[in-house]
């Protein structure tokens, strides 16, 4: 039984020691991590293979990101901490400003099962990089990758600086009743308004990703095949578990059926070429769990229901929670599958006659983590991004702005996120910038400014105001 207060004591106590390291230092624990990961990467390609099918080279997609994270941030991070001075004011003459980013303390990270390497390490590398230890929960819906998560990163770094704590929601409900300083949260709304109440009760700052209903919007000016194929992939990789996954596709009236019919092409050239059937796809994963099959197929269930019609797929298997690449039209504004995230290889596509019909569609719903313009008019594209926000947006392509680009910073907007991460931005995110002003002695220490006030310093307070 992990006695979780003890942990978190010593996590505070190596929290002092990791904010003296130096660059080097926390660049040699970064790389010491990945070292340990990289080494044992067949154990996390037998988990998530385990836990969804997943095949090796998702996987290693993970350990791409992470690794393209720790090389980035390992090479600069000496540089990011140094004290960054700033221009004086009027009122800071003959002043030093600078800032200081000093760690915050303890960071949790509440990770989740889609992508468990990736969401439970870029944190971590924001984490260290800023001088914080770090505790990890890693999702027990992918318990497999949770243990080696545990055993490989608990067996590569100190003790009282990394913890990882493996177990259900209990588990996180005691951790967070901690007086942690940040928490990191990946999942649901419900569960994140939880997270973000609880980490009032200690005035610890917060970063959350939460997804949401993410539109791809496709112009009569796209180019029809190469968006239906990027859509179909999108949709479909990770059996669409993906935080960033389009999850609706707005198409123009006038293209409308080309692109259904070459989406429907693209989803059966990449994911039964063979002709073998869908659930024989080595690349086409499974749902996570029973719990979250039942929901995809009430959605299914509920769609069919209000007259949805299903152009493609809609089979499922319970045995093997498989769920068949799914494309309908006909959906409407009362069907669950258009009110929740949908999380699954369905994808809903619905015609619009203008861009401000579209912008309606979108605008019913709250701000997404993601939003995809398939458009060859600059026009076009840049309509939709003056006229829409969201975390981030991606033209002609998808899912590629997710941990591709450590210069790229991540995360959402309201109700899809606060707060961001990757990069030097995740160092600050992670970081308390310091404001310093130091005052010298002699000569420049002014003091005409204090009382009783005189007639020089009203004339300049005047002055000030009138300039």
């Amino acid at each position: 039984m992990q006695d979780i207060k003890a942990r978190f004591e010593a996590l505070r106590n190596g929290s002092r020691t990791l904010a003296q390291a130096s660059g080097a230092q926390r660049a040699e624990r970064l790389r010491s991590m990945l070292a340990a990961v990289l080494k044992n990467k067949q154990r996390f390609y037998d988990a998530a293979h385990t836990e969804m099918k997943a095949c090796d080279l998702d996987v290693a997609a993970q350990l791409v990101m992470v690794k393209s994270e720790i090389d980035f941030v390992a090479r600069r991070v000496g540089a990011w901490m140094k004290p960054r001075r700033v221009r004086n004011s009027a009122a800071t003459l003959g002043k030093k400003c600078y800032i200081l980013y000093e760690p915050k303390g303890v960071v949790l990270n509440l990770s989740t099962w889609n992508a468990p390497i990736a969401i439970a390490l870029v944190p971590a590398v924001a984490a260290i990089s800023a001088g914080n230890s770090f505790a990890l929960k890693p999702s027990e819906l992918a318990p497999h990758s949770a243990t080696v998560l545990r055993e490989v990163l608990e067996g590569a770094m100190p003790h009282d600086e990394f913890a990882v704590f493996e177990g259900g929601p209990e588990v996180a409900q005691e951790l967070l009743t901690l007086p942690f300083n940040h928490i990191y949260y990946t999942g649901g709304q419900r569960v994140g308004r939880l997270v973000m109440k609880a980490a009032a009760e200690n005035f610890a700052a917060v970063t959350l990703e939460m997804g949401g209903k993410n539109p791809a919007i496709v112009d009569a000016s796209a180019a029809i095949d190469n968006a239906a194929r990027k859509i179909a992939w999108g949709r479909i990789a990770n059996a669409g578990q993906v935080c960033v996954a389009p999850d609706y596709v707005l198409v123009h009236e006038s293209v409308a059926t080309a692109f259904t019919e070459s989406l429907v092409k693209a989803m059966n050239d990449m994911y039964n070429a063979g002709g073998s059937g869908f659930d024989q796809s080595p690349e086409l994963m499974r749902i996570v769990n029973d719990q979250h099959f039942a929901r995809v197929s009430r959605l299914l269930e509920d769609a069919r229901a209000k007259g949805a019609t299903f152009v493609f797929g809609g089979q499922t298997r319970a045995a093997d929670r498989f769920v068949a690449p799914t494309v309908l039209t006909g959906v409407t504004e009362d069907m669950t599958i258009m009110q929740e995230e949908i999380f699954a290889p369905v994808l809903p596509v619905i015609p619009f006659k203008d861009r401000s019909q579209a912008l309606e569609v979108i605008g019913r719903r709250t701000k997404p983590l993601a939003l995809y313009i398939y458009a060859r008019e600059r026009a076009a594209i840049d309509y939709f991004l003056a006229h829409t926000s969201a975390g981030s947006t991606v033209v002609n392509h998808n899912l590629i702005q997710s941990g591709t680009n450590p210069r790229l910073p991540f995360g959402g907007v309201n109700h899809s996120g606060i707060g961001r991460v990757g990069g030097e931005t995740g160092f600050m995110e992670m970081s308390n910038p310091r404001s310093v002003v130091e005052q010298p002695l002699g000569l420049l220490d002014l003091t005409f400014n204090l009382p009783p006030y005189s007639k020089t310093y009203r004339k300049l307070i005047e002055k000030a105001l009138k300039a």
